[in-house]
């Protein structure tokens, strides 16, 4: 099998070159080009990677050298798009230990319109799930307990053994990736990315299967959110960036899908149907509308607090915010209304409204009924959900 590893990389070197040995030591007899991004690394990533392309033919790298981190939304896209040769890629992150036979496992899973996840063997940095196997071989490439982790492998793996999750390392078709356009640049520099290419994937007809019988060892988070060279406290706690940033995102996701991540026990997204909803805020106030926005398509409300409104939020989106408000005496267009009074607008309300999506979808049929607080008018069932699929230029632009 001939596969290229996609790994986008920032200040974070000492893993980059632990990842990259065990890809060697460990590639069995597939062609493996590794494929690395310095994201403006500040650590001597470059240096490293001008150097390994002198010696490793199969080694490709490319620079990121504006000073402004672009993050691994724009550069696993770059690098699959610009850089990367074969058929078959891999999302492949600078803390994860190749182990043997993990890709003979993908290659033996791997058929058409099907993405491969490999099982993660992790420390008990994170809670404990079904899709992973909680185990502790160090948590830094310098106290790595490479003997105790290929004597208890064979114990660890399990022959035979699918589930339908979908996480980093995750391989796939390049056609696959390419055909929805790839990763949603309204997420970048990073952070619900993956959720949201996993909800498109799935729309367009991809299977997931995890492989039990091939693992990664992952140190987790050591890109940024986690990375103490590049502004983590320690690998404890999340770095104030990636918090900021993962805040950002989240509300990015919520505007476009409509619903918080979903996901079963392994990891297979879960998505919700996508409605047009309009909101009609009588009695509103800046916190009930920064709190409410993310969640329509449309709201119809006083202007006196908008514009302050979108003037703080608009950086923090590629979403164009000002064709999203109307004024609350508008003619209403959406297929769904819920009329909110922000006077008795309760934390129950909040809740009904995080899911709505099911709510709707529940009562299955055209007319009127109130929860909470809310008035609920349905004038029309239709779904979007597959709209969101492609990425095109269109909804990521300030017009």
């Amino acid at each position: 099998m001939k596969i290229s590893l996609i790994q986008p990389g920032r200040n974070n070197l000492k893993y980059l070159k632990w990842s990259y040995d065990s890809i060697r030591k460990n590639q069995g007899n597939h062609e493996v080009e590794i494929c690395v991004a310095d994201d403006a690394s500040t650590d001597g990533t470059w240096d490293w990677c001008q150097e390994m392309m002198d010696k490793d033919p199969k080694f490709k790298a490319i620079l990121n050298n504006t000073g402004k981190r672009l993050g691994h939304t724009i550069l696993y896209d770059r690098l699959i798009n610009e850089v990367a040769t074969n058929d078959i890629c891999m999302i492949y992150h600078a803390d994860m230990y190749l182990c043997p036979g993990a890709l003979d496992s993908i290659e033996k899973h791997l058929t058409d319109k099907t993405i491969i996840s490999l099982t993660r063997i992790e420390p008990p940095l994170h809670p404990d799930g079904p899709e992973k196997v909680l185990r502790g071989f160090g948590v830094e490439p310098e106290e790595f307990d490479e003997e105790s982790l290929l004597n208890e492998l064979s114990n660890l793996i399990v022959k035979g053994k699918t589930t339908e999750g979908i996480f980093a390392p995750w391989a796939f078709w390049k056609s696959d990736f390419q055909e929805i356009g790839g990763h949603d640049p309204l997420y970048a520099p990073q952070s619900k990315e993956d959720s949201d290419i996993f909800n498109r994937f799935q729309l367009n007809g991809i299977k997931f299967i995890q492989t039990w019988e091939g693992c990664v060892y992952h140190m987790t988070c050591r890109g940024s959110r986690r990375n103490t060279i590049d502004k983590a406290k320690n690998i404890y706690e999340d770095s104030p960036e990636w918090l900021a940033q993962n805040m950002r995102s989240t509300r990015n996701f919520i505007r476009k899908w409509g619903h918080f991540v979903k996901h079963d026990d392994y990891m297979k997204p879960v998505i919700p149907h996508k409605y047009d909803i309009g909101f009609l805020i009588k009695n509103d106030n800046p916190q009930l509308l920064e709190i409410l926005e993310p969640w329509c398509n449309t709201i119809y409300i006083d202007f006196g607090i908008v514009n302050s409104y979108i003037n703080g939020e608009q950086p923090n989106t590629s979403l164009n915010l000002s064709k999203k408000f109307y004024p609350l005496n508008n003619p209403t267009f959406n297929n769904i209304l819920i009329s909110i009074n922000g006077n008795n607008f309760t934390q129950q309300d909040y809740e009904i409204i995080q899911n709505i999506s099911e709510i709707i979808t529940d009562s299955g049929e055209v007319g009127e009924f109130e929860l909470g607080n809310l008035k609920i008018t349905i004038n029309n069932l239709e779904t979007f959900e597959n709209n969101l699929i492609f990425i095109t230029n269109s909804h990521n632009e300030k017009n």
